[in-house]
């Protein structure tokens, strides 16, 4: 990694569900961030058009505007960012033959080349040394998704090694909270209330209460959380009320054989529907959807006579509340359940990210919590909070002054077996393996806080002491094979000098904090000889 002096530019590259932007800022003027323009948007679709050699065609808007190719069969794809989450019952779309690791790389490397041209400006830069890149992630990745990312990005060639540490991540509700800060004496905050920052985005929606400290820097309050109850997912309710017009499987043969149809006929609905919802009916203008000029080979895979009936969709108003409704009531579930973890202590919630413009989703959030938080605001360009957030997150990191861990992170360890251990578990040396805990879930660390402990090897004739690292939602695990104990991706070995004495056979482990990705060290104390590795703490 080059020095911290030989840094210029920190880039930030906001990598989302169904938009994506960056911006970046010279180190010399840090105030002013370039939001890169996309056909007048700070943000572009999060799509690839695809030959039949899985070659990159064309990306972004230009992937979605040409109307008249709607009949066209290359291979066209979105919402594979949600293939990196956990527990979503059913991953999106994507045509056979298709990872959606490479459509992330791919996608990825198209930002990275628009990038690497902006910053072509700076004549001295030479990129993998001079620029910091921040990669912004959902509050809900976790390890695996994180080392996914790290891995994509380097195939992308945002980097010249996986494990660079000019790749820098945080996560988007803690950028969206380093970007409110300015409009924080707005709303009668000052140093020592706290405040909660609602990221609604197409994919999540991320939440993080900090408090505002005298040195305006933040501290976490609560454990962060988040959900995958974007606006996608009111798109997948529309698709649920299609389906119950023309059947599942009418649909699905859509999906697989004439999906950039499927993709024209939901921007119809976002366009004329979806965006221009405020939940008032006397707002709402009744819908017709031309499901023959959208969605033209659906009628092949539907019985005539339902065709005809639906060619021309009608939606009304309580068909269009029903689907943002059991979205909504996941972010209203989501803001409850911070505010509960802090006691209902809050000063002010902010609300941020595209989602958060719909006047439907304003209006329910004002409802539900004015009687509680007296400030609730939605600043202008909310679609850019995250995004400048990041960049000035990668001029002042320390702005982030602590976190409050989601997981439980321990490693495998030996002792002696003893009476109350089940006897399934004893070795025939006597000992038995457990789960060590390092750090427990709910902790809260500053990022110059080390976890610290000793190891000592099984035997005096070791000669390798290896440390897998494992995380959990438990604060009780016992051993590493129980079910929730993941093992990280990362896992190493130091050596060990043949010695007489078994007692100086010590090795330490700290777990630094600091950042999203943990450092964690460990050190032959007889003959200092470090290793050290990162792990995600998100």
């Amino acid at each position: 990694m080059a020095s911290t002096n030989d840094i210029r530019v920190v880039a930030a590259i906001d990598f989302g569900t169904t938009y994506s932007g960056f911006a970046y800022a010279h180190r010399k003027s840090p105030d002013e961030i370039f939001c890169q323009d996309f056909e007048g948007s700070f943000k572009t679709p999060t799509v690839l058009i695809y030959d039949e050699s899985f070659k990159v065609t064309s990306w972004g808007f230009p992937a979605l505007s040409d109307r008249t190719i709607r009949k066209s069969k290359s291979s066209s794809v979105e919402l594979f960012k949600l293939h990196l989450g956990r527990n979503i019952e059913e991953k999106p779309f994507l045509p056979e033959g298709l990872d959606y690791k490479k459509a992330i790389i791919d996608y990825l490397h198209e930002i990275c080349k628009l990038l690497k041209e902006k910053l072509n400006s700076y004549k001295f830069l030479e990129f993998f040394n001079q620029v910091i890149i921040i990669l912004t992630v959902p509050a809900e990745f976790d390890n695996k998704a994180l080392s996914i990312m790290r891995d994509c990005a380097f195939k992308a060639g945002l980097t010249n090694e996986k494990n660079s540490r000019n790749l820098k991540f945080i996560t988007e509700p803690e950028a969206a909270a380093i970007h409110c800060m300015k409009f924080l004496s707005d709303n009668g905050i000052t140093s020592g209330d706290s405040f909660m920052t609602v990221d609604c985005g197409g994919g999540t929606v991320d939440l993080t209460t900090r408090q505002l400290l005298f040195d305006n820097a933040l501290g976490e309050v609560t454990e962060r959380t988040g959900d995958f109850c974007g606006s996608s997912y009111v798109d997948q309710e529309f698709i649920k009320f299609l389906e119950k017009k023309v059947g599942k499987s009418a649909i699905d043969l859509l999906k697989k054989n004439y999906y950039r149809q499927l993709q024209c006929l939901i921007q119809e609905f976002c366009k004329n529907v979806k965006i221009p919802f405020t939940g008032c009916e006397k707002d709402f203008e009744f819908t017709e959807i031309d499901l023959g000029d959208y969605c033209p080979e659906l009628k092949q895979y539907c019985k005539d006579d339902v065709f005809m009936e639906i060619e021309e969709l009608e939606l009304t108003f309580d068909d269009v509340r029903t689907m943002f409704d059991p979205i909504i009531t996941k972010i209203v579930d989501l803001i409850k359940g911070q505010l509960h973890a802090n006691n209902d202590k809050c000063s002010a919630i902010i609300m941020v990210g595209g989602f958060s413009e719909s006047k439907y989703l304003q209006s329910r959030i004002k409802d539900e919590f004015l009687d509680f938080v007296q400030n609730i605001s939605f600043p202008s360009n909310p679609i850019t909070a995250v995004i400048k957030g990041a960049v000035q997150y990668g001029m002042k990191e320390h702005v982030i002054t602590n976190r409050v861990l989601k997981w439980t992170y321990g490693t495998e360890i030996g002792r002696k077996w003893e009476a109350d251990d089940p006897i399934s578990r004893k070795l025939p040396n006597g000992m038995i393996k457990v789960f060590h805990p390092l750090a427990k879930k709910g902790s809260h660390l500053t990022s110059t806080d080390e976890v610290k402990t000793v190891f000592k090897p099984y035997s005096l004739f070791q000669t390798k002491v290896s440390f897998n690292m494992y995380h959990t939602s438990k604060l009780d695990a016992k051993y590493c094979d129980e079910d929730d104990v993941k093992l990280l991706d990362n896992d190493w070995e130091i050596e060990i000098p043949r010695l007489d004495d078994f007692d100086d056979q010590i090795i330490s482990l700290a777990l630094n904090f600091g950042n999203i990705e943990i450092l964690a060290t460990a050190e032959n104390q007889k003959t200092g000889k470090e290793y050290k590795v990162k792990f995600n703490c998100g």
